[in-house]
């Protein structure tokens, strides 16, 4: 593959010979620790250091001996799709006394390690700083004990320790994503389809309870992701009376001709005086007061297992390197840090601020200061509970607003996972606003047909699950139907717009906004949601679908679909004659599935239309892999974008992969076409969609407000025709007329891409020699500082 150009500043300059780093794995184990494994294995090597595994956390540290072993460059491969960890974890009652920690010191002194790479919870972090603080007098020990002598004592003075999380309950503070969180979300929502479909055959109401003893993330976002009718999380007890208001909403629902409901439990839910609330006593209530089949689904272990998410292998990949940086850059004053996710950026935090914070918000919850205990948690905790409390309680039409105002959402372009989830919370939203809503079936084109209808708060119930799209989507652009379309805005008295879709999308606000010169039902404001599976949207990050299609790549599709994808067919390869495969992704020419999906998939090249690549690439690739199956790997993926190269198509890097390995591998090529978007949404898009679209409504009742003068709404500024999108850590409106620029329309795709500086990565974890531009890189922060106003970080899950 080509090479990017050089730029900034390279990890070159950052050197990391003669070090030795270790990496362990401590407490519950998490979907997505072995890609950070990885990660730390691969990128340490690749600087220069040593790296050794710490086998069985930090009992194998006490322990010693094989334990702690050096690891290899193929010691970790065909592990990234695993779950759990594959060098164990232990709880290690020895490591918390005096006596242990001497042993581990000794263990690592021996090694010559003093860079410890720690995934785990804000336990095993805690300890590892304790560890750290001890570091010197320990050594002093070592030496009056004889164990070791005072030239080693001074050579191995400072022990350096970076962190990352690891907990599926997503319960620390100061990262708005743990590895493993978004793993067991779909591993919750894979249930919840599951059972709604029995649900709704017998008429009955399920409790299901999922894992947050302390924290209730999975239960709230998983509410969200699935609908559900209720929710019980530690976070927000229920207020005294919720036995009969629960129930008076199930039977109202019953009543509205729903044939399920679904009530979510977090195991550590409470009532206002701390006691807990079971999923016993809640089936026990509903059957009593309103005699409903119910039954109770406790899904345990389960949400541990199964393999990581897209999200999870590409979080701790970039997780697990980016901590290797921190390493090589710490100093002896340089306080213990722990990688976090803002938004969609890597920051560096001290690690024992947010251990407080963490520990803070269990204070707060033993004395009942439960508002203080969610602020705490972080501002993706709380949009999530806001978002779901805007969206499942219904207001009764006498305490609605009356705005008088009338909003029209509609899907533009191919369709995407995720926008039924974004169509029902902006229903919800805007009927909740006090609006009128209406639904445009089949995009622009239905618009000038007259396929117009209001729709209610009921007629979107189910939808956060359904793939595609359920009002129709057509790429018809708007300019040839100007007239038809005022007209049809003028007899439903349109006030505003809301338009779900990718790049067409963004072609027809443009479109409307420059026909506000002769068109004044243009002058409203109007506002886009990214969703494509492409994610080639100008002024956003992620795109609602994208998420869905990645998980259709690297993983068993959710939805049975008829093609393998990338571990299916790498498994197939297991155990037999070495194997490449060659798999074609959609993106038009926006390379971001092929990439990232790459990135995902432990792919060891992706070919795409952003990095111009000949004939001497594709050769150089193709003896890079002869290379490696020579000597360890058994099976390949190259991934190609379907746009990347006219002349060089699938079959041409089929036919010359096949041809150039012979006697080495032989190759299966694969088109995955448009299952990419198929199927249900993943957690994250439907979270996704339902979040930016609940924010969009508040953002359209705001301009309805602003620019409603003399009995009439009149808009026509720059900023009341926006896009919302995600810029690394906040959700922004954007004038589109200020992202043509920002627009290569030729092609489709933004000027700029975000995620281009994620190939190297991809390049150094598949062994190329190649530059990383570290100038990104997340620097040290206090969790103390505020984010941004407009941030949702919540964007991120």
């Amino acid at each position: 593959m080509a090479q990017p150009d050089s730029k900034k500043i390279f990890f070159e300059n950052l050197s990391g010979a003669g070090k030795a780093i270790a990496v362990l794995t401590s407490g519950g184990d998490a979907q997505g620790m072995n890609a950070a494994v990885r990660a730390v294995v691969r990128m340490g090597i690749y600087v220069g250091a040593k790296v050794y595994f710490i086998r069985e956390g930090y009992q194998g540290m006490v322990d010693g001996g094989d334990n702690i072993k050096e690891a290899s460059w193929e010691s970790v491969s065909s592990m990234l799709q695993v779950g759990g960890t594959v060098i164990g974890s232990a709880r290690c009652k020895e490591f918390r006394t005096h006596e242990g920690r001497l042993k581990a010191a000794h263990n690592l002194v021996q090694r010559g390690i003093t860079n410890l790479c720690v995934i785990g919870g804000d336990g095993s972090l805690t300890g590892a700083n304790l560890f750290r603080e001890e570091w010197s007098g320990l050594l002093g020990e070592l030496v009056e004990q004889g164990l070791i002598d005072a030239d080693a004592a001074q050579r191995y003075s400072a022990l350096h320790i970076v962190g990352m999380v690891g907990s599926i309950d997503n319960d620390f503070c100061g990262t708005d994503m743990t590895i493993g969180t978004d793993s067991a979300l779909h591993r919750i929502i894979e249930v919840v389809d599951a059972i709604m479909t029995t649900a709704q055959s017998h008429q009955r109401t399920f409790v299901l309870e999922v894992m947050g003893r302390h924290c209730g993330y999975l239960a709230l976002v998983s509410a969200l992701a699935c609908g559900a009718d209720w929710v019980l999380i530690p976070e927000m007890p229920p207020e005294d009376g919720w036995e009969e208001k629960m129930c008076q909403k199930l039977s109202a629902n019953r009543a509205g001709m729903k044939r399920l409901n679904i009530i979510i439990v977090a195991e550590g839910a409470i009532d206002h005086n701390n006691k807990p609330i079971t999923t016993d006593y809640v089936k026990n209530l509903v059957v009593k007061c309103l005699g409903f089949d119910t039954r109770v689904t406790i899904l345990g272990h389960v949400q541990r297992g199964g393999t990581p998410s897209a999200f999870d292998r590409i979080l701790a990949s970039r997780m697990g390197v980016e901590a290797v940086l921190a390493l090589l850059e710490t100093t002896a004053n340089t306080p213990a840090c722990v990688v976090s996710l803002s938004g969609n950026q890597s920051v560096r935090l001290p690690l024992m601020e947010c251990v407080q914070m963490t520990q803070e918000v269990q204070k707060a919850m033993d004395e009942k200061k439960f508002e203080d205990a969610v602020k705490l948690r972080g501002r993706s905790f709380e949009n999530n509970l806001k978002t779901y409390k805007l969206l499942a309680h219904r207001k009764p039409e006498s305490e609605l607003p009356s705005s008088n105002f009338n909003v029209a959402i509609l899907n533009v372009g191919a369709p995407a996972a995720g926008m039924n989830a974004a169509v029902r919370s902006a229903v919800r939203v805007g009927i909740s606003e006090g609006h009128k809503m209406f639904a445009v079936n089949d995009g622009f084109e239905g618009f000038y047909k007259g396929q117009i209808k209001e729709i209610k708060w009921a007629d979107v119930g189910g939808w956060t699950g359904q793939g595609g799209s359920l009002l129709g989507t057509k790429r018809t652009l708007p300019a040839k139907h100007m007239d038809k379309i005022a007209e049809q805005m003028r007899k439903h008295n349109i006030n505003a717009l809301l338009v779900i879709g990718g790049f067409e999308a963004l072609e027809c606000l443009l479109q409307l906004y420059e026909a506000r010169a002769t068109y004044e039902e243009f002058c409203i404001p109007m506002c886009m949601l990214p969703a494509t599976i492409s994610n080639n949207v100008p002024g956003t990050d992620l795109s609602i679908g994208a998420d869905t299609a990645l998980n259709a790549i690297v993983e068993v599709s959710m939805c049975a679909c008829m093609c393998q994808t990338c571990d299916r067919i790498k498994q197939s390869a297991s155990g037999t004659k070495r194997r490449v495969f060659i798999i074609e992704t959609m993106g038009g020419y926006c390379g971001y599935l092929a990439s990232v999906g790459g990135l995902a998939a432990g792919a060891d090249a992706a070919y795409i239309y952003e990095e111009p690549f000949d004939i001497r690439d594709l050769q150089a690739n193709v003896e890079h892999l002869t290379e490696k199956m020579k000597t360890s790997i058994q099976r390949g993926l190259v991934l190609r974008n379907e746009n990347c190269n006219e002349n060089y198509t699938t079959d041409f890097i089929y036919q010359l992969y096949s041809e150039e390995g012979k006697g080495v591998f032989d190759c299966r090529k694969n088109v995955l076409g448009h299952m990419q978007q198929g199927g249900a949404p993943s957690p994250f898009d439907r979270n996704f969609g339902t979040k930016i679209s609940a924010k969009a409504m508040q953002w359209v009742s705001k301009k309805l407000v602003e620019t409603f003068r003399q009995g009439r709404v009149f808009a026509n500024t720059e900023d009341s025709c926006c896009l919302l999108g995600m810029r690394r850590r906040a959700l922004v409106f954007q004038p589109v007329v200020q992202l043509k620029e920002d627009t290569d329309f030729v092609h489709r795709i933004p000027k700029e891409q975000w995620w281009l500086k994620l190939r190297p990565l991809m390049k150094i974890l598949a062994k190329y020699k190649t530059s990383y531009d570290v100038s990104d890189s997340g620097q040290l922060e206090h969790v103390v500082r505020n984010r941004p106003k407009e941030s949702d970080a919540s964007a991120a899950m």
